[in-house]
């Protein structure tokens, strides 16, 4: 009885309603109770630092709750709208709007990147599923690597980490979308699919229906078990750098970074492989960016470009994803692409 008055379709709505209240309040009340924390600590911790211990100290909390507190907001409405896109937007999408040459769709795929973001962590999956739906390999790699990087939240988060220097924000844009397009254009010409691990599968999209017929709880079911784990995932990423740069900026003596910042070529190149170890999400990256004011402008943007597209994790991913083979290559190719991009727009623009 109880199954006629309340047919199915209703109430996978219901539970979606519910899955949705109980999400909203949860993320509500983390966030207030993040604030606060991070507030009672940023102000607290550099008076207990020169009370227990010395001025570098109060120094290194300084640097390093500046660097997380900003950066906390982004993470979240960046994880926020990687979790809705994952769990609400089918990847039949980009079979229909993306052309059907290669070399075109690779440019629309890179483009895609600012009104379809994702987080890092999930654009290695994100890829492997476009490619089993029909997309062309170039251009779910070109999508990989914009999507992390020139999405709304990071673009505004790089606006706020550099206040009054908009050409930042736009040089970003430009390098990260330029490296995009010419690992997609790179793939077109010399990529083979035996590198894979396991040639992707190219069945037609027609053939998943998968999104179609989920369920509407088991969207909310998957839309909050992204946001979890890319938010806890990639948090962790982030109090590990903002600890790294305020170590870097209090620990490392000037007379060694003199020797980097002395040589613009040499300073892109340390915040190049810096940006590789540190790890940090590309929503907050910006931050520890602006904190290593020691740099010039283009080795800082080096570090924002390098990042979101080739550091340990990432590598690890496409590994684990794709095979050590694709890794070695992509990555490594990703990294000088990325690094002559950013060294090239950074000396026209900055």
């Amino acid at each position: 009885m109880e199954n006629q008055e309340y047919p199915a379709p209703r109430r996978g709505l219901a539970d979606g309603a519910r899955i949705a209240a109980r999400t909203l309040v949860h993320l509500v009340l983390g966030t207030l109770a993040l604030i606060a924390i991070a507030t009672v600590v940023s102000v607290l911790g550099p008076t207990l630092a020169l009370d227990i211990a010395t001025p570098a100290m109060a120094a290194w909390w300084t640097v390093f709750t500046a660097v997380a507190v900003q950066g906390v907001p982004f993470l979240l409405l960046g994880t926020l709208v990687s979790a809705a896109i994952g769990a609400f937007v089918p990847e039949r999408v980009f079979t229909k709007i993306l052309p059907r040459n290669p070399a075109l769709a690779v440019p629309v795929a890179g483009a895609a990147g600012v009104v379809l973001p994702g987080c890092e962590c999930a654009s290695v999956p994100v890829a492997r599923s476009l490619m089993r739906r029909g997309v062309t390999p170039a251009a779910a790699l070109a999508f990989l690597l914009s999507a992390p990087a020139i999405n709304p939240v990071v673009l505004v988060a790089t606006s706020i980490a550099f206040p009054g220097q908009p050409m930042m924000v736009v040089a970003r844009l430009a390098a990260s979308l330029a490296t995009a397009v010419v690992m997609g254009w790179l793939w077109v010409r010399f990529g083979h699919d035996a590198w894979f691990r396991t040639p992707p599968n190219r069945a037609a999209a027609s053939g998943s229906t998968g999104s179609s017929t989920a369920s509407t709880g088991s969207r909310w079911d998957g839309f909050r078990a992204g946001l979890q784990h890319d938010f806890l995932h990639a948090g962790g990423f982030l109090v590990l750098g903002a600890a790294a740069a305020a170590t870097f900026n209090i620990v490392v003596p000037r007379s060694v970074l003199d020797v980097f910042t002395g040589s613009t070529w040499l300073s892109v190149l340390l915040l190049a492989v810096l940006a590789v170890v540190l790890c940090v999400c590309s929503e907050a990256d910006a931050f520890v960016a602006a904190s290593l004011t020691g740099f010039s402008p283009t080795a800082r943007l080096a570090f924002m470009v390098v990042g979101p597209m080739v550091d340990l994790k990432l590598i690890a991913l496409q590994a684990g994803t794709f095979g050590k083979a694709f890794a070695a290559r992509f990555s490594s190719v990703t990294w000088v692409v990325a690094l002559l991009s950013s060294s090239l727009i950074g000396w026209w623009l900055l």
